[in-house]
Formats: C-alpha cells, sequence, structure tokens
C-alpha cells in the first residue's frame, strides 16, 4: 500500500505513513449536525440554545452575543424572529420499546 501523501510505501497494517506521518486511512466523515431550536435549555424560544448546541459552545455565550447585536448593530431582533419562524424545534425522543422475553409456562 501507497501514502496518498507522499506516495512511498507504507506497511500493510500501518495507520500512519512512517515518513510523512499523514493518515493513511482517513477516519470516517461525522454525521451531519441539523440546527433546531431547543424544547429544553430555552429562554424565549429555544433559538440561542440550538445555535449553541449546533456550535458545540455555551448558550449563555451565544445569548450574550445576540444581545450584544440587538444593542449595537439593530438587526438581532429581526434575526431572531426569523430564526423562530423558520427553525424547526427539536424533535422529541420517543424512546423504543423493546418486546419482553415472554417464558413459558411451567
Amino acid at each position: 500500500m501507497f501514502c496518498p501523501q507522499c506516495g512511498k510505501e507504507a506497511a500493510s497494517a500501518a495507520n500512519y505513513c512512517s515518513h510523512c506521518g499523514t493518515a493513511i486511512f482517513p477516519p470516517p466523515p461525522r454525521p451531519m449536525k441539523k440546527l433546531y431550536r431547543s424544547r429544553t435549555d430555552r429562554k424565549v424560544a429555544g433559538v440561542c440554545a440550538g445555535v449553541a448546541d449546533y456550535l458545540d459552545i455555551d448558550p449563555t455565550l451565544v445569548r450574550l452575543i445576540w444581545v450584544a447585536t440587538v444593542l449595537f448593530a439593530g438587526g438581532g431582533v429581526l434575526g431572531y424572529l426569523i430564526a423562530w419562524i423558520v427553525l424547526p424545534e427539536e424533535p422529541l425522543f420517543v424512546p423504543s420499546t423493546v418486546p419482553s422475553v415472554q417464558t413459558a409456562p411451567r
């Protein structure tokens, strides 16, 4: 097997090239995240918490940035209202029912 970066031959069981350090088998791609309004962490409509969850940051930071946008730029209220209308709510978690194992009567 050959390294895709430097073209030198690598051992067949190697995960990384011994010459340049490039991953020979790149990790599988992560599934795409979807942007939703939060159902659990909401102050008004869950928009800020949904954006924070999508970006993997603290919801309080997103709320502070949104307030700063409202105060200094003026477009924050309109943007929040549009996001409230456009973003779907986070889907409900519905646990799957696993059938119980029935034992035969003795």
